[in-house]
């Protein structure tokens, strides 16, 4: 999950934490031959252990019949088709048994009102990669309006970061003779007009961050080779990365530039003629531009022209304005204890907000009228995850839906639907709704809060299965991220409601800090040297669980992935007594090393540089790898990375793994050849991955 990149432009009483006394480490790791991704060594050590576990789990009772039961979720024809509008096409990624990796295609909004749509193929990526002979993944597309004839198609081997770039021509569904193409890299494209793109890429030898991102910028005319673009934008090596983001509505055409100077801090430029303005912001605040106005959201508190805005904060402008110097904002919304900003989208006229209200959905509608923001509430369902898509294309001069947004609702228990939206309006037609998967019938959701060890009250979710008791013997799976200030909120899945839920086990989601639930200072109280918080309000989550005999540490497991295998492995190092299984997915885990492997130092100002001795000191407390010992009891643990992430390296799991087997801890392990960062590349590798997952969770913690 870890991903975000700040160049965007218009875009519970724990026990007392035993002490961690660090062994002496070795100069040189033993382990780092199993970082070489594809190293021979490497793969034969992966083998062996993917043969080892799925010997176990494969052989557990059920095991093909959940397998199946997920392929069939996953492949639904029923589901919800994800949507993004260009003129008058919706487009949409498709996959199922018969197209593993995916159809691009399109419908109108008119077909897709129907229970069948009509659509039409655009790209078929499986007959693609046959015909290459490449294992190609769907990487997404960008299209040049206002007429969306052609497009910058990105490709993937196997679900990597990194891909290829393609043009491509909508109406004649054909890659364009001689059209712009990038080779594989992790590229960032623009379209300037229709002969000329901004790219970011890896020109060569001084091109990359040092986190492995584009650092230069370039403007690419059609039919020059690539080493004849001018550089048009250049940022630091120690950067993040550097970036663009082009607005062509008509009117307010915008080109605007941007290092990431780390995860949260951003330095932006527009360009005027041949110049690049700077824009005065706060270093860690996002902007954008929404035609004359310009949307700041705030990371810290600011004081600015004698008036001072709260963290979390949404302000807006005059953009003419701000960009001389001028400091006059409304606010469209202020914090408080319960309520943070989760995000916006704007119609042409219309600012929609959503809000998170103790972690439940909430949406605003903002409009400018009379020189004044008239603020409305938007009438949707409560408790549970709103999220809201305008439909409005700000290329086109008279768009019929201007004002039209898809606004999708779901909760634990409540399989999701989408709605079309218009502004002013409260009345809303159904588009497409998700069946049940699983019958629900009984079950029940709490919202509980736990003390941390510094007396904060964290919030969680306990989802029941039908008929359970408080009786400390349920099989429990807890659930966490916490960081990178992303929110965990209430969502329906098939596969956990019925291969868990209606299983008999009770779902358990933390929201700690760390996280977005909050706002900024929800996140910010858990970074750097206060990373151990987020690990204290996970164990307070486990005990309380125990405390109120919801489950106990023999039936109690924890997952988390990315970010969140971190959590996990931190927590499992600990907090052992609380646990009896662990599921830790694409994880960090060696915190010495993250900094060299892959994207990890760009992560740095969530973490801090284990390079520093005074930051070492802090992370040396609590990195996984370097804290488990052979004398720990520990819960039984399953590892499950992909070969082919190229954002988190899969040598965290591969080490970990190793290491614990070598202490005699009972470890499995399992890496998907490809996947990418998600873990999987396809829905039967999806269903496989998800499968063994369960048959380790039910061999652990059942009754």
């Amino acid at each position: 999950m870890i991903s975000r990149r700040h160049f965007t432009v218009a875009l519970p009483l724990a026990a007392t934490l035993p002490t961690m006394t660090l062994a002496a480490t070795p100069t040189e790791d033993d382990l780092l031959w199993l970082e070489d991704v594809q190293g021979e060594r490497a793969l034969a050590w992966v083998r062996a252990r993917n043969a080892e576990t799925e010997a176990v789990l494969e052989k557990q009772p059920g095991f093909a019949a959940t397998r199946a039961r997920i392929r069939s979720i996953l492949d639904s024809r029923d589901r919800i088709p994800a949507v993004v509008r260009r003129g008058a096409w919706l487009y949409n990624l498709w996959q199922d048994e018969h197209n593993p990796r995916g159809l691009w295609r399109r419908t109108t909004l008119d077909e897709y009102r129907k229970r069948e749509p009509a659509w039409q193929t655009v790209l078929d990526v499986d007959a693609l990669g046959r015909a290459e002979g490449v294992n190609w993944t769907w990487a997404g597309a960008i299209a040049l309006g206002p007429d969306y004839r052609r497009c910058l198609v990105k490709l993937s081997r196997g679900g990597a970061d990194a891909h290829v770039v393609r043009e491509f021509d909508i109406e004649t569904r054909r890659f364009v003779d001689g059209g712009f193409e990038l080779p594989e890299a992790k590229s960032e494209v623009e379209w300037v007009n229709a002969d000329e793109l901004l790219v970011a890429t890896d020109f060569g030898p001084g091109a990359l961050t040092d986190s492995g991102y584009p650092r230069v910028v370039k403007r690419w005319r059609r039919g020059t080779p690539l080493s004849a673009a001018k550089t048009v934008f250049e940022g630091e090596k120690t950067d993040v990365a550097a970036g663009m983001s082009v607005d062509h509505t008509p009117g307010y055409e915008r080109t605007v530039f941007a290092r990431s100077v780390d995860f949260y801090r951003s330095e932006m430029f527009l360009l005027q003629g041949e110049r690049l303005l700077r824009i005065d912001k706060p270093a860690d605040a996002e902007l954008g531009f929404w035609k004359s106005r310009v949307l700041i959201t705030l990371r810290s508190d600011w004081t600015v022209a004698g008036r001072s805005w709260p963290s979390g904060s949404l302000l807006v402008a005059d953009a003419a304005a701000f960009l001389r110097g001028e400091r006059v904002f409304d606010a469209l919304f202020t914090p408080t204890a319960t309520r943070s900003l989760a995000g916006m989208a704007t119609t042409r006229d219309t600012l929609l907000v959503e809000i998170l209200d103790n972690v439940a959905g909430r949406i605003e509608e903002w409009l400018q009228a009379d020189g004044r923001w008239q603020r409305r509430e938007v009438a949707a369902p409560f408790p549970g995850t709103l999220s809201v898509a305008a439909l409005h294309d700000p290329e086109l001069a008279d768009d019929p839906l201007a004002d039209a947004y898809l606004l999708q609702y779901t909760d634990f228990l409540t399989p999701d639907t989408l709605s079309l939206g218009r502004v002013g309006s409260d009345a809303r037609e159904v588009l497409k709704s998700r069946p049940a998967f699983y019958d629900a019938a009984g079950m029940r959701v709490e919202q509980r809060f736990a003390k941390s060890r510094d007396g904060t009250r964290v919030p969680y979710f306990v989802v029941w299965p039908r008929a359970a008791k408080a009786d400390g013997a349920n099989p429990t799976l807890l659930y966490g991220y916490g960081g990178f200030e992303v929110s965990m909120q209430p969502y329906y899945s098939g596969v956990v409601g019925s291969s868990w839920l209606a299983q008999g086990g009770v779902y358990v989601l933390a929201n700690i800090r760390g996280g977005g639930e909050f706002g900024p200072a929800w996140h910010q109280a858990a970074v750097g040297a206060n990373r151990q918080k987020a690990y204290d309000d996970f164990a307070a989550v486990a005990e309380d669980l125990i405390a109120t005999r919801v489950t106990s540490p023999r039936h109690l497991g924890i997952q988390g992935g990315s970010n969140g295998g971190l959590l996990v492995g931190a927590v499992m190092v600990q907090r052992p007594e609380l646990f009896n299984a662990v599921v830790c997915q694409v994880p960090l885990l060696d915190m010495k090393r993250y900094t060299k492997l892959l994207a990890g130092a760009s992560w740095m100002a969530e973490y801090g540089d284990p390079d520093d001795p005074a930051q070492w000191a802090f992370i040396s407390r609590y990195s996984p790898y370097q804290n488990v010992r052979r004398e720990q009891k520990m819960p039984h643990v399953l590892f499950v990375t992909s070969t082919r992430d190229d954002r988190v390296h899969p040598g965290h799991a591969r080490k970990m793994a190793e290491r614990m087997r070598q202490q005699g801890h009972p470890v499995m392990y399992w890496e998907n050849i490809e996947g990418g960062h998600g873990g999987a590349a396809d829905n039967a590798q999806r269903a496989q991955m998800t499968a063994l997952e369960y048959a380790f969770l039910r061999l652990q913690l059942g009754r």
